[in-house]
C-alpha cells in the first residue's frame, strides 16, 4: 500500500512539474505579446506648471560613446529649444575621474540646473552633494535603480523607465525563445550599480526558469566593449560551445563588437548565441536587428521622449512642483517590430505625441 502510494506520489509530482514549467512560459508569452505592442497612446502627464524663461541647463554626460546617453541628450537639446532654453554638454568620457571632471565643470558654470545622464550617484557622491549645497536642481537619467526622487543623492527626480520590467522583459524573450531552454551569458557592468541590479534582476528571471541555465556572468567594463568583447566572445565560445543560446546584456554597447569573433566561429547572424539588450536602444542596434545580424532585440529607452521629460522634470523643479510620477512603460523591439518601432532613425521614438503634449504643459 504504502509503495502504491509512493508510487502515485511519483507520478502526480513528474506531472505537476512540467505543469508548472509551461505556466512559467504561458506567463513570459503574455509579457512579450504586451511588450512588442506599438505605444500610440500617450499615457504621460497632461498637467504642470508653465515654462520658466529663459534657463541654462548643462547636461553632463558619463560616456558620449553611449548611444542611449546621446540619444537622451538630442532630445534635451530639442526640448530645450522648444521651452526657450539654452543647453550646454560637457562629455565625462567614460572614466570615473573624466566624470567627476565633468561634474566639476558644470558647477562652475553656475547654470540654473544640471542634467546627469548615465551617472552612479554613489561613484559621484562627493560632486552631487557640492551641486545639492549650491541649490542648483538635479535631474538624472538612469542615475539609480528607480524613477523618481533621490531626496539622499540630491536628486529632483530619476527619469528611466522600471529596471526590473525591464530586465524581466529582456530575460523573458530569452525564455520564449528558447521554449524554456535557454543558456545565457549576461554581461554587465559593476562600476554602475544599476548595471549590476539590472544584471541580476535578470539572472533571477532565467533561474526561475526550470530548464533555462545561467552560463556566466561577465563583469566587463562596458566603456572597454571595443577591446574586451572579441577576445571574451571568443573565449565563451570555446567555453560552452552550443550550450550558449543568448546573450543577455545591460547596454546594446557589448554586442557592437561580438559579430566578428562569431562570424569567425562560423555562427550565422540569426542564430544562437542571440542577444537581446535591456537598454537604451542605440542606433547599431536597430540596424542589427533589422538585417538579423547577431542581434535579436532590445528592451529600449524612449531616448528622445525622455529628453524632453527631463526639461519637463527640470521646469517643476525650478517651480517648486513636485515631480511628474511618470515613468514610461517598457517596450520590446525585435526584427518583427523594428521597422514600425525603429522608424527611418533606428531608435525608439513613440508616435504618441509626447512633443505637443509637454508644449501644452508648457504654454508654448
Amino acid at each position: 500500500m504504502h509503495l502504491a502510494l509512493g508510487l502515485v506520489a511519483l507520478a502526480c509530482s513528474s506531472l505537476t512539474a512540467p505543469a508548472h514549467a509551461d505556466d512559467f512560459l504561458d506567463a513570459a508569452k503574455k509579457k512579450i505579446a504586451t511588450a512588442t505592442m506599438t505605444k500610440e497612446t500617450w499615457d504621460g502627464p497632461t498637467t504642470g506648471p508653465k515654462a520658466v524663461a529663459s534657463k541654462t541647463l548643462v547636461f553632463v554626460a558619463a560616456d558620449m560613446k553611449n548611444g542611449g546617453i546621446v540619444g537622451v541628450s538630442k532630445g534635451v537639446e530639442e526640448a530645450g529649444k522648444a521651452i526657450g532654453w539654452n543647453v550646454r554638454v560637457i562629455d565625462g568620457q567614460g572614466s570615473v575621474s573624466g566624470r567627476t571632471a565633468a561634474l566639476n565643470q558644470a558647477l562652475a558654470l553656475k547654470p540654473a540646473g544640471i542634467v546627469v545622464g548615465g551617472f552612479d550617484t554613489t561613484e559621484q557622491k562627493v560632486a552631487f552633494e557640492n551641486a545639492s549645497k549650491s541649490g542648483i536642481p538635479l535631474v538624472g537619467w538612469h542615475a539609480g535603480d528607480k524613477p523618481g526622487p533621490n531626496e539622499k543623492a540630491g536628486l529632483f527626480a530619476n527619469v528611466t523607465t522600471v529596471t526590473d520590467d525591464v530586465a524581466d522583459i529582456a530575460a523573458s524573450w530569452a525564455v520564449v525563445d528558447s521554449g524554456g531552454k535557454a543558456g545565457v551569458v549576461i554581461f554587465t557592468d559593476s562600476q554602475y550599480a544599476i548595471a549590476v541590479y539590472k544584471a541580476r534582476a535578470m539572472e533571477a528571471i532565467i533561474k526561475k526558469c526550470g530548464g533555462c541555465t545561467v552560463l556566466s556572468f561577465e563583469d566587463s567594463p562596458i566603456a572597454d566593449s571595443a577591446t574586451r568583447m572579441p577576445q571574451l566572445t571568443t573565449s565563451l565560445l570555446q567555453r560552452f560551445g552550443d550550450k550558449w543560446t543568448h546573450s543577455l546584456a545591460i547596454n546594446d554597447l557589448y554586442f557592437d563588437f561580438m559579430g566578428p569573433s562569431l562570424t569567425a566561429a562560423g555562427k550565422k547572424g540569426d542564430g544562437n548565441p542571440k542577444a537581446v539588450s535591456a537598454g537604451d536602444g542605440s542606433e547599431a542596434a536597430y540596424q542589427r536587428i533589422r538585417t538579423k545580424r547577431f542581434q535579436a532585440g532590445t528592451v529600449p529607452e524612449p531616448l528622445n521622449m525622455q529628453g524632453w521629460q527631463i526639461v519637463d522634470e527640470m521646469n517643476r523643479a525650478f517651480n517648486k512642483a513636485a515631480w511628474s510620477g511618470y515613468s514610461p512603460k517598457v517596450h520590446l523591439v525585435t526584427a518583427e517590430n523594428v521597422a514600425k518601432d525603429g522608424g527611418p532613425k533606428n531608435e525608439f521614438d513613440p508616435d504618441n505625441g509626447y512633443r505637443d503634449q509637454y508644449k501644452r504643459i508648457w504654454g508654448k
